[in-house]
C-alpha cells in the first residue's frame, strides 16, 4: 500500500493532498470537497477509510491552495466558483494518470456541497477517465449546462430531512441524461452527523462503483460489436 502526502502542481496552483492507493486498487476516489470544507472533512475522510477497506484507492484533496483557503474564510469568495474548483479537478485527474501507481486506473468523482457541481463539470469534460459520480448531499443544480453532457453514471445521496436540498437535488437529476439514481437517507441530516446515516452513505456509494466497474468488465468480456449482422 502507498500511502503518502502529495502536491498536486497544475497551471496556477500546488495543492496539497493525502493519496491512498494499493497495487489492487479497483479505481481511485477523489473527493471534491466545497462549501468552505478541505481534504481534512471528518465526515469524507470516514467515507474514503470505508471505500479503501472495499480495495478502491482515494486521494483527499484540497481545491484551494493555502492563499485561496485564507481568502475563502474570511469572504466565502471561491467555494461557489464551480469554474474554478472544476478546473483543479480536472488537473488532478489528468495528473493521477501521469502518476505511476495510478496511470490508467479508473477515476471515481465523490462530491459533497458545491464540490458535487464541480465533480459532474469535470465528469463533463474528462468523459473517457471518469468511471462515475457520487454526491453526498451536494449541490448538483450548481453544475448548469455541464449537467446534461455528463457521460458517467452518477449516483445522488441525500438526507431525508434535509428538504430543500432534496429538491435541488431532484430537479438536477431529471436534466442528467446519464444514468443515474437518487438515493435517500431516511431522517439524515444535512451534515449526516448520525454515524449510521453516514454509514449508509458508504455502502451506497462502494455498490455504486462495484456496479460500473462490473459494468466495465462484461462490457469488455462480451467484445465489439460487429455490424451487418455477421455478414
Amino acid at each position: 500500500m502507498i500511502s503518502e502526502m502529495v502536491l498536486v502542481r497544475m497551471d496556477d496552483a500546488a495543492l496539497h493532498g493525502d493519496l491512498v492507493v494499493q497495487a489492487s486498487s479497483r479505481a481511485v476516489v477523489l473527493f471534491a470537497h466545497g462549501n468552505g470544507s478541505s481534504r481534512h472533512s471528518t465526515r469524507n475522510r470516514t467515507v474514503a477509510a470505508e471505500l479503501r477497506t472495499a480495495g478502491y484507492g482515494t486521494l483527499l484533496l484540497d481545491l484551494l491552495s493555502e492563499r485561496e483557503e485564507r481568502h475563502d474564510a474570511l469572504n466565502g469568495e471561491h467555494r461557489f466558483d464551480i469554474p474554478l474548483l472544476a478546473h483543479r479537478l480536472v488537473g488532478a485527474i489528468d495528473w493521477l494518470d501521469e502518476q505511476p501507481d495510478t496511470r490508467g486506473t479508473p477515476v471515481v468523482l465523490f462530491g459533497a456541497g458545491t464540490g458535487t457541481a464541480a465533480a459532474l463539470t469535470a465528469a463533463a469534460e474528462r468523459p473517457d477517465r471518469v468511471l462515475a459520480v457520487v454526491s453526498r448531499d451536494g449541490r448538483p443544480d450548481l453544475a448548469g449546462e455541464a449537467l446534461e453532457k455528463v457521460r458517467a453514471p452518477v449516483l445522488l445521496v441525500v438526507g431525508g430531512q434535509d428538504h430543500e436540498v432534496l429538491r435541488l437535488n431532484q430537479d438536477a437529476a431529471r436534466r442528467l441524461r446519464a444514468p443515474h439514481a437518487l438515493h435517500v437517507v431516511p431522517d439524515a441530516t444535512h451534515l449526516f452527523e448520525d454515524p449510521r446515516a453516514l454509514a449508509q452513505v458508504s455502502e451506497a456509494a462502494r455498490r455504486w462503483c462495484d456496479e460500473r466497474l462490473r459494468a466495465v468488465r462484461e462490457e469488455r468480456e462480451r467484445g465489439p460489436v460487429t455490424g451487418n449482422g455477421g455478414r
